[in-house]
């Protein structure tokens, strides 16, 4: 059954917001997967002819299968090979209908973890551990990890930022495995800074000011459970200060009418390097400049610091920094690629 052009949105504003990426709707996953193994689908735009589809497997172009089927790799396209019995999550998850599995739900993990090279396009330092003893690692969660990650590469005094996933079951997954719905992996950003230059306040700051944490499992046009809102503390001191920022931060959106925060705030968990094409992906030729985030534009400042943590921890980076540099409500990922020079 040929995808006809008819069954994709092709009006311009979409293809503007979706960075030319195809949507579609239920039926259209529902004829995948009544396919025949001698049909097959066309699905992007521009057309493009894709593997064979059988009642047992199903091939989509992309991996971002929420409310949009988006191109996600650096060179090229790349095929995702989903099972049979996974369509059903996946049409969930693109209507909006998100489940959170149990571990026995998951999927089996892999033997070997993902390849990635260790050396960060943007800083030059290695992405890998063991790094530095004078460093610290942070993780943060704020929905599609390649503008999340962005924003944290050019903030002043991080050593080096990686994306990967943490917070599931499944050991070692990969990407097509994350976004099938069975891992319970969210998209995550480890960032290695040094303290005597930007404190863990600094990237709390960013970490706010990237998205909306009140959206659940999602972020703008990303649903699922890889795309919410997360924390993960690696000593007491993260965690308290993690909590003081939610509590501040929660405060002020409230006065402006948001709702709760779903944030979560958890020991951080093993992170598992997503694929090599993913690490500083917007930096790389040929990116998609793709962003789902949605800002508040609402500041986090720094009043929300326990006062027994206020010299340790006072912010680095003046307040002007984020009035002329910091995200703003539309897009996290405008601007150069280069760190910042205070």
């Amino acid at each position: 059954v040929p995808f006809q052009p008819s069954l994709y949105d092709q009006s311009l504003e979409t293809r503007k917001k979706l960075q030319m990426n195809t949507v579609l709707s239920t039926p259209v996953l529902a004829r995948v997967a009544a396919a025949s193994a001698g049909q097959r689908a066309k699905f992007t735009a521009p057309i493009a002819t894709r593997p064979a589809l059988s009642s047992v497997h199903a091939s989509f172009s992309g991996v971002r299968l929420n409310n949009s089927v988006q191109s996600v790799a650096a060179k090229g396209r790349r095929a995702l090979s989903v099972r049979a019995d996974l369509l059903e999550e996946l049409m969930k998850a693109m209507t909006g209908q998100v489940s959170i599995p149990t571990k026995e739900e998951c999927l089996p993990g892999n033997k070997h973890p993902l390849r990635v090279t260790n050396k960060h396009y943007i800083t030059g330092n290695p992405i890998q551990g063991p790094f530095p003893d004078n460093l610290k690692v942070a993780i943060f969660g704020t929905g599609c990890f390649w503008g999340t990650e962005k924003g944290f590469w050019r903030m002043p005094g991080v050593y080096s930022t990686a994306v990967g996933y943490c917070g599931g079951y499944t050991e070692n997954a990969t990407y097509e495995q994350v976004c099938s719905g069975r891992t319970y992996h969210n998209e995550v950003v480890q960032v290695v800074y040094d303290p005597a230059k930007i404190t863990y306040a600094d990237l709390l700051k960013m970490f706010w000011a990237q998205h909306d944490p009140t959206q659940g499992m999602g972020q703008g046009n990303d649903r699922g459970t890889q795309y919410r809102s997360g924390i993960y503390y690696f000593d007491d001191e993260q965690k308290a200060l993690a909590e003081a920022s939610k509590d501040g931060f929660q405060k002020k959106i409230s006065a402006k009418g948001f709702s709760d925060i779903t944030t979560e705030i958890i020991p951080a968990p093993e992170f598992y390097y997503a694929e090599d094409y993913h690490q500083q992906y917007l930096a790389k030729p040929g990116a998609r400049p793709y962003c789902s985030a949605q800002p508040t534009g609402i500041p986090l400042g720094s009043d929300w610091i326990p006062e027994d943590m206020a010299e340790k921890y006072a912010p680095k980076i003046p307040e002007g920094f984020w009035t002329e540099k910091g995200p703003r409500p539309g897009c996290t990922i405008n601007g150069p690629n280069e760190q910042f020079v205070l």
